[in-house]
């Protein structure tokens, strides 16, 4: 035998040795993982887990997660449970650092969003520390969480609140289509949605367009990636450290709007039109004392980055599906000339009517939210 056939096979012996020294590792390692979470149970409660696994120790399976999440693929992680333990609508995980059951058959969503007494709001303390841990829409008392939810959610949602803004919302995408055309360059759509939304959201929110610069967007980047982290350490150089220092950024800056904004109110009522003045006015049901500044500058904070993130993205997967689906695209293209062709010569810019016009429009986004959120494998949707 060659010195050079020696070689080859010390070389594949090395690389054999190191492949099952990692794959001997690795398991051990997840199954001692996974012991720690389910013996601290008890035998009862483990014997009624349901299929999964806990992942690496200390990380889980946030590596996991967070790239099918980046993907263009984000339900690959629930698919891959699916593919690996049957078809059972609930699994055990470990994610943000915490034991987590995920579910994903509407009927067991539905129980646990609707079970008050068995099921509390709860998020992992990594997330906690980004959205405020004590005075925040998730450290309230579920009561209290409702009263909350209703009050902010009111100037939002149905077409009367929507009549308020719509002006304002048509002024601000038409203008921002016309830049793309004069843009020669090429553009990334969810980026510059999320500026179309974070100019949008600021004014219902806050008041006033200009409260907060559009270069805050970035803070809100930074803060959205800390909650996605899959290494939650506070040390210079990790996401998780730069989402905490975004944070303060931008409560510093929701700070001194709030303060402005309440010397306004006191000068002039008629400035109360943003949510924040209905914020600066509420009480909270249990005292009857008016809600603080942390709690209001936390709410404010968690609006801002889940619309910021959210509408952008569900304008986006809509543009994506009716450019895949030509048909639909037509049918929608159609509904929005016969509505133009109807609007009086006298008419400028959009009305609350028309967008009540807007069925085939009205159909395509519902379609989008169930498709591009509830997408999993056939018997989950």
């Amino acid at each position: 035998m060659t010195s050079k056939n020696v070689d080859s096979e010390l070389v594949w012996l090395i690389l054999a040795a190191v492949v099952g020294a990692y794959a001997f590792l690795s398991g051990f390692l997840k199954k001692t993982n996974e012991l720690y979470y389910v013996l601290r149970l008890g035998k009862k409660k483990h014997s009624s887990l349901p299929p999964g696994d806990m992942g690496w120790p200390f990380i889980g399976n946030m590596i996991s997660f967070v790239r099918a999440f980046r993907s263009q693929n984000p339900d690959s992680f629930t698919n891959n449970l699916v593919r690996r333990y049957g078809d059972t609508g609930i699994y055990k995980t470990s994610l943000f650092g915490n034991p987590s059951i995920i579910v994903c058959s509407p009927e067991l969503c539905r129980k646990v969003l609707t079970d008050d007494e068995r099921f509390e709001y709860g998020y992992p303390s990594s997330l906690n520390k980004l959205l405020g841990e004590v005075r925040s829409l998730h450290g309230v008392s579920n009561s209290e969480h409702r009263h909350l939810r209703k009050l902010l959610s009111s100037p939002i949602n149905g077409h009367e609140s929507l009549s308020k803004h719509i002006e304002y919302i048509e002024d601000t995408v038409v203008s921002s289509l016309e830049e793309w055309i004069h843009n020669n360059s090429q553009i990334e759509l969810l980026t510059e949605l999320k500026k179309i939304n974070f100019r949008v959201m600021t004014r219902i929110l806050m008041g006033s367009a200009d409260s907060i610069s559009e270069s805050m967007t970035k803070h809100y980047a930074r803060l959205f990636d800390g909650l996605m982290s899959p290494l939650p350490i506070d040390v210079p150089g990790f996401t998780y450290h730069r989402a905490l220092q975004a944070r303060k950024i931008l409560l510093n800056v929701i700070q001194a709007h709030l303060d402005e904004r309440r010397c306004k109110n006191n000068d002039d009522p008629n400035n109360k039109t943003g949510v924040i003045d209905l914020l600066l006015e509420a009480k909270d049901e249990e005292d009857g004392e008016k809600l603080d500044n942390e709690l209001i500058v936390n709410l404010l904070l968690g609006f801002l980055l889940a619309g910021h993130e959210t509408t952008a993205h569900a304008a986006t997967w809509l543009t994506v599906y009716l450019h895949d689906h030509p048909e639909s695209l037509q049918r929608v293209r159609e509904e929005q000339v016969e509505i133009v062709r109807r609007r009086p010569s006298s008419q400028k810019g959009l009305t609350l009517n028309e967008i009540r016009q807007m069925e085939c429009l009205s159909k395509a986004i519902d379609e989008t939210m169930r498709y591009a959120i509830g997408n999993f494998p056939k018997g989950n949707r």
